[in-house]
């Protein structure tokens, strides 16, 4: 078998295996439309106070949501759960080698929060609210997916058992959603805390997408390019050293 249909074939066991999950389902496809409906319908954006910025300025803080929570969370399992079933054990005697087992669920994450992505899309539209389309979506949200599918890797191959994976998966997004320049502007936080936005990939990713939809602006750090980079940069990182540390075949007599 060829890789590319080893890796095919992998992915549709993948998403088989998300799809029979519904607690899955619903966190990827309607959590953050449930979020959107809190934040666009009562908070109501765009007025006084914390969340005083232009409702469309949102717009990346919505799909980070998806992009965060949703390859954190299932690849993060999904890892957990291979080793725990003696799953790695069995694919370490197959042609199937690690980067590509994790080239599959990193594909089949993409098209799962693409989908979630276009979910938020289609739901601010619906409540009225400015969504600032770019060709750049089309980067940013298969880039930082990519980067966080291997994030998720890490945190999994460390992991005691799965529920201290998705414990570490939420501790780690949810502050990564709130506090990098997405739901909360950095002027409105302690000054000591800015420099560690600078070390977030969300941040880049509500920077570059901000900058693609209202300007396009070429300086750094709003660069969209330059975000993007930083993004590529991030994913090479996290799904390097995701491959090195998957329980491949420390299972395998």
């Amino acid at each position: 078998m060829s890789r590319t249909r080893r890796i095919r074939a992998e992915s549709l066991a993948a998403l088989r295996s998300f799809l029979r999950r519904r607690t899955a389902v619903f966190f990827t496809f309607v959590f953050p439309i449930v979020l959107i409906a809190i934040f666009a319908g009562l908070v109501r954006t765009g007025g006084a106070g914390l969340f005083g910025e232009s409702p469309g300025s949102y717009v990346p803080a919505y799909l980070a949501v998806v992009v965060v929570f949703t390859p954190l969370s299932r690849v993060a399992s999904e890892v957990v759960r291979h080793r725990e079933g003696r799953r790695f054990e069995k694919l370490a005697t197959t042609p199937l080698g690690p980067a590509e087992w994790l080239l599959a669920q990193t594909l089949v994450t993409v098209a799962l929060v693409s989908l979630g992505a276009i979910a938020v899309l289609v739901a601010l539209l619906g409540v009225g609210s400015r969504v600032p389309l770019s060709p750049w979506l089309v980067v940013y949200v298969p880039i930082t997916t990519a980067v966080f599918c291997g994030l998720g890797a890490i945190i999994g191959s460390l992991a005691d058992d799965r529920d201290g994976a998705i414990a570490a998966s939420n501790g780690i997004a949810l502050p990564l959603v709130l506090l990098s320049e997405t739901f909360v502007a950095s002027a409105s936080l302690p000054a000591w805390f800015r420099p560690a936005i600078e070390l977030s990939p969300v941040t880049y990713f509500a920077r570059g997408l901000r900058a693609a939809g209202e300007s396009g602006a070429i300086g750094w750090p709003g660069s969209v390019p330059a975000s993007a980079a930083v993004l590529v940069v991030c994913a090479v990182l996290t799904l390097g050293v995701a491959v090195r540390v998957l329980p491949w075949r420390s299972t395998a007599p």
